[in-house]
């Protein structure tokens, strides 16, 4: 699957003009979907079927696409919703110990280090509530803007930032406790 930097020049971000095709966009976001999908709390055997559902909507609604909005905060605005709606339909489970796409460790050795730790980072962004959690994964983790996920999540560019800052702290907060406890041993 191609990355974004290198799409079609009918699908890069703040291009106006025709619809993209339902092809090209999946190539181009399936990836990215299915990642976010896992950190905003999809169960690892459960991603695939989400991906297919935000790309039904994309395909359902692509055609009514406002191509004076960027796409990937609209997919990424679907995804989350989709996200929200499987947490509505099922309890959250503690299946995130499968690892997703990660980038490799910097050595073998820090391998279980490195697990451990982003097994920590996906329990403290669990725990936050919906709305932050999104925020902190698309600016976080994503790497979005804050004006493409103020638009994806439909709110205001204040609260989004308001948002980010607590999850910031509560994620601060989370490990800041794990710290006091290990010291405590």
């Amino acid at each position: 699957m191609r990355p974004i930097s290198s799409a079609p020049a009918a699908i890069r971000e703040g291009e106006l003009g025709e619809a993209p095709s339902f092809a090209a966009v999946f190539r181009t976001h399936a990836p990215y979907v299915w990642r976010l999908l896992r950190r905003l709390g999809a169960a690892h055997a459960d991603a695939d079927d989400l991906c297919q559902e935000v790309f039904v909507v994309v395909h359902r609604r692509l055609p009514e696409l406002d191509t004076a909005r960027s796409l990937r905060p609209w997919i990424y605005g679907v995804a989350v919703r989709v996200a929200s709606e499987h947490r509505r339909r099922q309890r959250v489970c503690d299946e995130l110990n499968e690892q997703d796409d990660a980038p490799t460790p910097p050595a073998q050795h820090d391998a279980m280090e490195w697990r451990r730790l982003r097994g920590l980072l996906d329990e403290a962004i669990l725990r936050l509530e919906e709305p932050k959690r999104a925020i902190f994964v698309l600016h976080e983790l994503e790497e979005l803007n804050m004006a493409e996920i103020a638009e994806a999540v439909s709110c205001p560019l204040q609260t989004a930032y308001s948002r980010l800052h607590a999850a910031r702290k509560e994620v601060k907060a989370f490990f800041a406790r794990l710290d006091a406890k290990e010291t405590q041993r």
